[in-house]
C-alpha cells in the first residue's frame, strides 16, 4: 500500500515538475516538442560553435548572423572550430540533407546539439535566442537542458504593412522584417500603392513617384472629424531600395508579396497618369481616407500600363506571387463609360461585377505567362474567380471558405481577428484607431480553418497573416506598438501544434517577453495590464454592480501579489476585490499594481445616474441583430471613436421606444445621443419625437425643440422640458431616408445608431 502511495506521490511530483520546467521554456512561438531534462547549459565567451557537414556553407551564413546579434546585444563573439576533440561547453550543428523550417535543439549540460539547415538553423538560433536572454545574469546564459524538435503548422504565416497611408523608411522596414523573422513568420505582404500614395519607383511611368508618391496634405484626428492639415506629404523607395530589402528579407528567410492595387484605390495613379481614368478628372493623390470613385479604366492603354507596371515589380521581387488588391472598387464610372460598356457587350459579361473578374483574369494571364501567380482580396470572387488565383479572405471567413471549396489556395485574414489597426483595448486607454477590438487574446484563439471546411477542402488553406493599415498609424513606433505583441500571438497560432496551446502559458510567456524586446528597442504595447469594467444591473436586486476584469487575472496568468486598484484624482483608495454595488453616479479610475508599481494604463469608468437609468424600455422593432449588444438606461454613454457593443442600431427602420420610469415625477430634461458617420451609411435621424404620459393611454407631445451639441460625430439632443410630469415616455426617432446619389452607399438604406437616454 504504502509503495502504491509512494508512486502515485512520485507520478504527481513529476507530473508538477514537468509543467514547472516548460514554464521555464520561454520561447514564442511556442515549440511543437519540448522535453525537459535536468540541468542547465552555460554559454559564454569560452563557448565555441562547431559546423558538421555544412558542405554549400548553408549554414555558415546562419552562424554569422547569430554571431552578430550576440555582438550586438552583449558584446562578445563566439568562436568557430572545426576541432571535434574538444566536446565541451560547445555549440554543435549538424547539416541536415534538405533545407526546411525543421529543426532539433538538445540542450545538455555539455552542450548544445542542433540538427538542421539553412531556414530551419535560423529557426533554431530564434529559439535559442530567447532562451539565453531569459536565462541570462550578466554575460552568462544558464540555459535548461531540454529536447525540442520543432516544424512549422502552417506554410504562409504573414505579416502586412501598408506604406501608402503613411511612409516608413527604409530602415524600419527591415526592422519589421527582423521582428518577421523572430516570430518564425516567413512572409511580409508589402501594401505599396493606393489612393493616398504611390511608393515604388516605375522607370517607364516616372510621374507615378514624381507626382503620385505625394499629397498636399492629409486627415488629422478620426475621419468622423473631417479635419485636415496642408503639408505636402510623401516618399517612395527607388528600386535600388527595394533589391536592398528584398536582399535583406531573403537573408531572413523571409519572402516579400508586393501589392499594386488594381482596380480600385487608384486615385495616385490617375493623378500622374489620368489617360488611365473613365474620366477627365482632375485628380489628386487622396489626402482623406476611403474609397473612390475612379477607379482604372479597362481599356487597352491601362492594361498595357499595367503590364508595364508588373513587368518592372516582377523583375524586383522573386517570390512566386504578386498581389493585385482587387477590394473596394466602384462600379459606377464604369457604368456611365462607353469604353466599359461596349467591353462588356464584347466579351458577353452580365454586369460590372463580371468586368472586374474579367479585369483580373486578364493580369492573371499576364502574371501566369511570366512565371507569377495572382493573390487578391476576396472581392476578386465576384464576378468569378481566376482560373489560379489565391484569395485572401479579410471580410470575415466567408470568402476563403468559398475559394477553398473551389479548389483555390487561401490566406485567412478576417478583420475580425486579423486587423492590427483596431484597438486592442478600450479606446480611452489606446492610441486613435480606425475603430474595432481585436486584444491579443483573441487573436490568440484565432483558427485559420474553419470547421465548414472538411479534411481535403483544409488543404487550400495556406495559412493566415494580419494587416497593418496605417491611416492612423503616422509613425514606425506606432506600428510596433499596433502590432506587437499581437504578432506574437498570431505567431503562435500559425505555428505551434493547437494541442500545444494555452493562453495561460502564452500570457506568461509574453510578460517575460517583453524584456526580449526591451533589446530591440520596441515599443510594443502593453494593454494586457489594462483593466476592462462591465456595469450590469442585477436582476435579483435590480442593483448595478461594476464589475473589475483583466485578461491575466481572468487566465491566471498574474504574479503573485498583483492587484486591480481603484484611484480618485490619482490617490489609490481601495483594492478591487469583489463587484461593486452602484447606486449614485460617480467617476474613477481603475488600474492593474505589481509591487506596488502600476502597469498599463488607467481606465476611466463613469457613470451617471439619473431617473432612466435601469428602467425598462422596449422597441415597436428590434434593433440590427448586428448592433444589438448596447443599452440605452444603463448609465454609460458610448465612447468616441465607435465601439459596436455600446450602441443600438436600425438600418432603415424608426426606432420608436417606450420606457417606464416606475413612478410619476417631475422632469427636468431629457437627454438622447446620436451618431454621424456619413463614411460608413449612419445618419442622423431626420425627426425626433418625444410623447409623456402618466397613465400610458392619453400621451403628451413635448414639443420643445432640442438644443444639438456634437463631438468627434456624437450628437446630443438636449430637450428643457420645464417641470413636466410622467412616468411614461415613448420616443421615435425617425431614420433618415435612402442614402443620396454621390455619398458612400448611395441609394442604400440609412442606419440609425442610438446612445444612452438620459431624464432628469
Amino acid at each position: 500500500m504504502k509503495t502504491i502511495q509512494f508512486t502515485i506521490l512520485f507520478c504527481i511530483f513529476m507530473f508538477i515538475h514537468k509543467v514547472n520546467c516548460k514554464a521555464q521554456v520561454n520561447i514564442i512561438p511556442y515549440p511543437a516538442s519540448v522535453d525537459i531534462m535536468h540541468g542547465a547549459f552555460k554559454l559564454d565567451k569560452s563557448t565555441s560553435i562547431v559546423l558538421i557537414d555544412d558542405i554549400l556553407n548553408i549554414n555558415q551564413l546562419e552562424v554569422e548572423q547569430f554571431n552578430l546579434w550576440i555582438l550586438q546585444h552583449y558584446g562578445f563573439k563566439l568562436n568557430q572550430t572545426n576541432n571535434l576533440k574538444d566536446n565541451q561547453n560547445i555549440i554543435q550543428i549538424r547539416s541536415e540533407k534538405t533545407e526546411t523550417e525543421k529543426y532539433e535543439l538538445n540542450i545538455q549540460g555539455n552542450k548544445i546539439a542542433i540538427k538542421a539547415s539553412g531556414e530551419g538553423l535560423k529557426n533554431a538560433f530564434e529559439s535559442l535566442k530567447q532562451l539565453m536572454h531569459a536565462n541570462k545574469k550578466e554575460n552568462v546564459f544558464s540555459i535548461p537542458a531540454c529536447f525540442i524538435i520543432d516544424s512549422a503548422g502552417f506554410q504562409w504565416r504573414g505579416m502586412h504593412l501598408d506604406v501608402s497611408r503613411h511612409f516608413y523608411d527604409k530602415a524600419f522596414v527591415k526592422k519589421y522584417i527582423d521582428y518577421i523573422s523572430m516570430y518564425k513568420m516567413n512572409v511580409f505582404h508589402w501594401h505599396l500603392t493606393d489612393d493616398q500614395g504611390w511608393r515604388i519607383e516605375i522607370k517607364k511611368h516616372p510621374k507615378l513617384t514624381e507626382i503620385g508618391a505625394w499629397r498636399k496634405g492629409s486627415m488629422i484626428g478620426h475621419y468622423n472629424q473631417h479635419q485636415f492639415d496642408t503639408l505636402r506629404y510623401g516618399g517612395f523607395y527607388t528600386q535600388d531600395d527595394i533589391k536592398e530589402i528584398v536582399a535583406y528579407a531573403k537573408l531572413k528567410h523571409v519572402t516579400i508579396v508586393p501589392e499594386i492595387e488594381m482596380p480600385g484605390h487608384a486615385m495616385a495613379a490617375l493623378s500622374a497618369y489620368p489617360q488611365l481614368a473613365c474620366t477627365s478628372g482632375p485628380f489628386e493623390v487622396e489626402k482623406q481616407w476611403g474609397v473612390f470613385d475612379d477607379v482604372f479604366c479597362p481599356k487597352p492603354e491601362t492594361f498595357q500600363f499595367l503590364e508595364d507596371v508588373l513587368t518592372e515589380v516582377m523583375a524586383l521581387f522573386p517570390g512566386e506571387y504578386i498581389h493585385v488588391g482587387g477590394d473596394e472598387c466602384p462600379k459606377e464610372r464604369w457604368k456611365n463609360c462607353s469604353n466599359c460598356q461596349n467591353l462588356i457587350k464584347k466579351e458577353a459579361l452580365k454586369d460590372e461585377h463580371e468586368l472586374q473578374s474579367y479585369f483580373i483574369q486578364r493580369i492573371e494571364k499576364f502574371l501566369n505567362k511570366n512565371n507569377k501567380k495572382l493573390i487578391g482580396w476576396d472581392e476578386i470572387l465576384e464576378g468569378g474567380l481566376a482560373q489560379n488565383a489565391a484569395v485572401m479572405s479579410w471580410r470575415g471567413t466567408e470568402g476563403g471558405i468559398a475559394a477553398a471549396k473551389q479548389n483555390h489556395f487561401v490566406v485567412m485574414t478576417p478583420g475580425t481577428h486579423c486587423y492590427f489597426d483596431h484597438y486592442q483595448g478600450h479606446p480611452t486607454m489606446e492610441p486613435l484607431a480606425i475603430g474595432g477590438f481585436t486584444p491579443l487574446e483573441k487573436v490568440y484563439n484565432f483558427n485559420p480553418i474553419p470547421s465548414e471546411l472538411n479534411a481535403l477542402e483544409s488543404k487550400y488553406i495556406l495559412g493566415a497573416q494580419a494587416n497593418v493599415w496605417t491611416e492612423y498609424i503616422n509613425t514606425s513606433k506606432e506600428v510596433e506598438y499596433f502590432a506587437i505583441p499581437r504578432m506574437a500571438a498570431l505567431a503562435e497560432v500559425l505555428w505551434t501544434p493547437i494541442e500545444n496551446k494555452n493562453l495561460t502559458r502564452f500570457l506568461n510567456n509574453i510578460q517575460s517577453h517583453f524584456s526580449y524586446l526591451d533589446l530591440y528597442q520596441t515599443n510594443y504595447a502593453p494593454s494586457i495590464y489594462n483593466i476592462n469594467y462591465e456595469i450590469k444591473k442585477d436582476s435579483l436586486s435590480n442593483q448595478f454592480n461594476l464589475k473589475l476584469s483583466n485578461v491575466l487575472f481572468d487566465n491566471n496568468a498574474q504574479m503573485p501579489g498583483d492587484s486591480i486598484v481603484l484611484l480618485k484624482d490619482n490617490n489609490k483608495i481601495e483594492f478591487y476585490k469583489s463587484p461593486i454595488v452602484l447606486n449614485k453616479s460617480f467617476q474613477l479610475n481603475a488600474q492593474y499594481q505589481r509591487n506596488n508599481k502600476l502597469l498599463g494604463k488607467a481606465c476611466p469608468i463613469v457613470f451617471s445616474f439619473n431617473k432612466a437609468t435601469g428602467k425598462n424600455i422596449s422597441f415597436k422593432e428590434a434593433p440590427s441583430k448586428f448592433y444589438n449588444k448596447g443599452n440605452l438606461t444603463d448609465g454609460q454613454k458610448a465612447h468616441f471613436p465607435r465601439i459596436n457593443n455600446e450602441w443600438l442600431a436600425w438600418s432603415g427602420q424608426n426606432m420608436e421606444a417606450s420606457l417606464n420610469l416606475n413612478d410619476a415625477s417631475f422632469i427636468e430634461s431629457i437627454d438622447l445621443g446620436f451618431l454621424k458617420n456619413e463614411q460608413d451609411w449612419i445618419y442622423l435621424p431626420s425627426q425626433v419625437e418625444i410623447f409623456i404620459s402618466l397613465d400610458n393611454i392619453h400621451f403628451v407631445k413635448v414639443d420643445t425643440q432640442p438644443s444639438i451639441s456634437e463631438i468627434n460625430g456624437k450628437y446630443n439632443y438636449h430637450y428643457a422640458v420645464n417641470k413636466l410630469k410622467a412616468q411614461y415616455i415613448n420616443i421615435t426617432a425617425t431614420c433618415a431616408p435612402n442614402i443620396a446619389t454621390g455619398k458612400p452607399g448611395e441609394g442604400e438604406s440609412a442606419w440609425l445608431f442610438v446612445d444612452e437616454i438620459e431624464i432628469k
